[in-house]
């Protein structure tokens, strides 16, 4: 069982793009997942990229310009658990890796990466297009953000576990559902959702298909998420071909 994600964001400039996206494919992602713990590789590609994307008047961004803010590609591995990532440590398989790797990788603008274990998994209606250990669905949405208490914490959890949670286990189009907590990285919460087709994304249980007192309920815990650069990133897989 995949319990451990290490997931990196990341913006890739436009000249020696394709270059990139064979090696990575081809080359990298099969290496990496031959790693023991390691169970699958994955790569996704922001949908509607080079678009100007839509603003969500509820989601609010971390005052801190330090964040790096790569959202254009989503790199991920599957592991046994967090450990399988610390060791070897990142760093250390970094100080190992070849010129050519560490060329390619230097290509990256923006990066951002977080270690996640899973802290909940729940299956969706289509749970039955995922085998256990296979690399997530064919469009994702992932958040990755902080809070600023203990109390807007619960209060989160809360939501997730009484209201949106379950509306996800019943939306049409939904694999499954994963709420993750950060080993290591900016973001300590991530929110992870598998779809089978962004045509899904019209069904989502978002604010704006809310009313009455779970609406306010929604507006009150969003507005409470400090959110990393681009989160929520919406993305296609790429890798492997869907």
């Amino acid at each position: 069982m995949d319990m451990g994600l290490w997931v990196t964001w990341y913006d890739l400039p436009i000249e020696g793009e394709a270059e990139y996206l064979a090696w990575f494919h081809e080359k990298y992602i099969p290496e990496m997942s031959s790693r023991p713990g390691f169970l699958w590789g994955a790569h996704y590609e922001l949908l509607g990229r080079g678009k100007s994307q839509e603003i969500n008047p509820h989601v609010k961004y971390a005052d801190d310009t330090s964040i790096p803010s790569g959202t254009e590609f989503v790199a991920m591995f599957g592991g046994e658990s967090t450990y399988t990532f610390m060791n070897p440590s990142l760093a250390h398989i970094v100080e190992n890796q070849s010129t050519e790797t560490r060329e390619m990788l230097g290509r990256r603008i923006g990066e951002r990466t977080c270690i996640f274990a899973e802290e909940l998994r729940l299956d969706g209606p289509e749970s039955a297009q995922r085998t256990p250990g296979s690399v997530p669905g064919p469009v994702i949405q992932i958040g990755s953000f902080n809070l600023e208490s203990a109390e807007d914490e619960l209060e989160m959890g809360t939501w997730y576990a009484q209201l949106r949670l379950p509306s996800l286990e019943r939306m049409h189009g939904c694999i499954g559902v994963r709420k993750l907590i950060s080993s290591s990285g900016w973001a300590k919460h991530s929110i992870f959702y598998e779809l089978i087709s962004e045509e899904v994304l019209e069904h989502f249980p978002g604010i704006k298909l809310l009313q009455g007192a779970e609406r306010e309920w929604s507006i009150k815990v969003v507005g409470t998420l400090d959110h990393a650069p681009g989160s929520p990133t919406v993305a296609k897989r790429i890798w492997p071909p869907v």
